[in-house]
């Protein structure tokens, strides 16, 4: 735990010190489907998968990433893999994208890499509410090497919601503060890389309405179509009031200025 208690110093006085935008080390963008299906991104580093989620991956950072077993170590019964990227560079260490389509999001974690969440979706007093937990890592006591980390680094567990979103408990890791729902139904989660490995748990809860944004805005669109196609069945609803005369204006008097004294 030296190494990690190293690295959190550095961290405060790194974590106010962002000019060059946020460091992510580990994320997770959920794209949730009200029937509980879910499409699944995840970015991370060779050593995060490693120190975090326990994948037997090789971390040498000359070493080439074997794109098929990362494939075989995301795919079970819920999750099926559909895209491995190319690894990329950062900082000295490779990173590389998997793209997973998840059957239903309450057994994603019976999936490995999944495994250090709990997942739930239900409904509730008419609301549709998703909550999920992330606990311990997999690092274990005294196997974290030193892979360049220096305490600014993030974790983030991104959802991307199907319906309106009615509450939350998301906030910003800066202030503390609630925050705001992004453009295209966003909510993040972020946390200090260094607090992910010691295994601080995440609690996320999303209250949302039940029907997707895309049904409540085809529905508004029907009944606008159905509207118009009733108008034009019936031509009389198309003809023009006829216009009333213009009313005849009054004429105004002047105003007359009242002395200021």
């Amino acid at each position: 735990m030296l190494l990690i208690a190293t690295i959190a110093a550095g961290a405060l006085t790194a974590c106010g010190n962002r000019l060059f935008g946020k460091q992510y080390e580990y994320e997770e963008d959920l794209y949730l489907s009200t029937d509980g299906s879910a499409e699944l991104i995840v970015n991370a580093s060779i050593p995060a998968l490693v120190a975090l989620r326990g994948l037997d991956l090789d971390v040498d950072p000359n070493a080439q990433v074997d794109r098929t077993k990362v494939r075989q170590l995301y795919e079970s019964d819920v999750t099926e893999v559909t895209r491995v990227s190319r690894p990329w560079r950062r900082d000295g260490r490779r990173f590389v994208q998997v793209r997973l389509n998840v059957q239903d999001i309450r057994r994603l974690n019976t999936a490995a890499p999944f495994s250090w969440s709990t997942y739930a979706l239900s409904e509730e007093n008419d609301r549709r509410v998703f909550r999920q937990t992330i606990g311990a890592s997999a690092l274990k006591p005294g196997s974290l090497r030193n892979y360049g980390w220096k305490g600014q680094e993030l974790v983030a567990f991104r959802l991307h919601m199907p319906s309106r979103i009615v509450e939350h408990n998301a906030r910003d890791i800066d202030s503390s503060e609630g925050s705001a729902v992004k453009r295209g139904n966003i909510l993040d989660w972020e946390q200090l890389l260094t607090d992910r490995l010691d295994g601080r748990p995440i609690s996320i809860e999303v209250k949302m309405d039940r029907q997707s944004i895309l049904y409540t805005t085809l529905w508004l669109f029907a009944g606008a179509f159905t509207a118009t196609g009733d108008r034009l069945r019936n031509p009389d609803q198309l003809r023009r009031s006829p216009v009333a005369p213009p009313a005849l204006l009054r004429q105004s008097q002047p105003e007359t200025l009242a002395p200021t004294g």
